[in-house]
This record gives structure tokens, C-alpha cells and sequence, in this order.
């Protein structure tokens, strides 16, 4: 059973979730620079992965993938700075750095899955090339 959308990959709605928790979790930072930075990141992490798969190509997908994944990067590193400045409790950091890395393992496996298919099959990823 093929995938029919990106909705439907476990890296996308997981990716969201952590948007979500960052979100909720920085509600009431009281630096609104750092808030407004850390929230983008986390934003930008599953809207590129679902741009990369809605270009139809596998190349393009993997390229978003990995655009995705640096932008996880990116998200640790203000997670890092937020946690020293005691903008999040050692709780809330060690949660959020948690679900990151978590999914940039997933980000990796799907990348690397997308990566060995042949660019004539079919764009739409089936469920057990996700396990990496």
C-alpha cells in the first residue's frame, strides 16, 4: 500500500507535534526574538518536508528531507541557547531536544530510502521503506 499523501508519514505528524510542543512550551518566553526564531524553525521542519513531497520527484523529496533535517540543526542549536539563558526549564529542553533527534533519525532513514529508489518508480513512498 503506497502512501497518498504527506499527511500520511509518521516523520511529517511527527514533525508537527514537536512544532506544536515548541509552541505551546514557548507560549511565555519573555524574550519574544528568541520565542518568534525558535518557533520558526520548528515551523519550517514539517512544512518542508511536505513541500519536498508534494514536487513529485525523488530527488526533489530528498532534497526538502535534508533542507528538513538541517532545520532540526538549527532548532537544537536555540534550544541549547533558550535552555542556557533560562528561557526553558531543564525539563521542557531535555523533552524538546529528545523529540528533535528523535526525528532527525527518522528525517535520515526516509532520506536514505527515497535516495536508493529509482527515479521512473512511482513518487508515492510505501510504508515498509520507512523503517529505517
Amino acid at each position: 500500500m503506497a502512501f497518498q499523501s504527506f499527511e500520511d508519514l509518521e516523520v511529517w505528524q511527527g514533525r508537527c507535534r514537536l512544532a506544536v510542543d515548541v509552541f505551546q512550551t514557548l507560549a511565555s518566553c519573555r524574550n519574544f526574538r528568541m520565542q518568534d526564531q525558535v518557533q520558526r524553525s520548528a515551523l519550517s521542519i514539517p512544512c518542508n518536508v511536505a513541500e519536498g513531497y508534494e514536487r513529485n520527484s525523488n530527488k526533489e523529496f530528498v532534497r526538502f528531507l535534508n533542507i528538513s533535517k538541517g532545520s532540526g540543526g538549527e532548532l537544537r542549536t536555540q534550544l541549547y541557547i533558550s535552555r542556557k539563558l533560562d528561557f526553558l526549564t531543564k525539563e521542557d529542553f531535555n523533552l524538546l531536544v529528545g523529540e528533535s533527534k528523535e526525528i532527525s533519525k527518522m528525517l535520515h532513514g526516509l532520506s536514505c530510502a527515497v535516495s536508493k529508489r529509482s527515479p521512473k518508480q512511482s513518487k508515492r513512498v510505501r510504508p515498509e521503506t520507512l523503517n529505517p
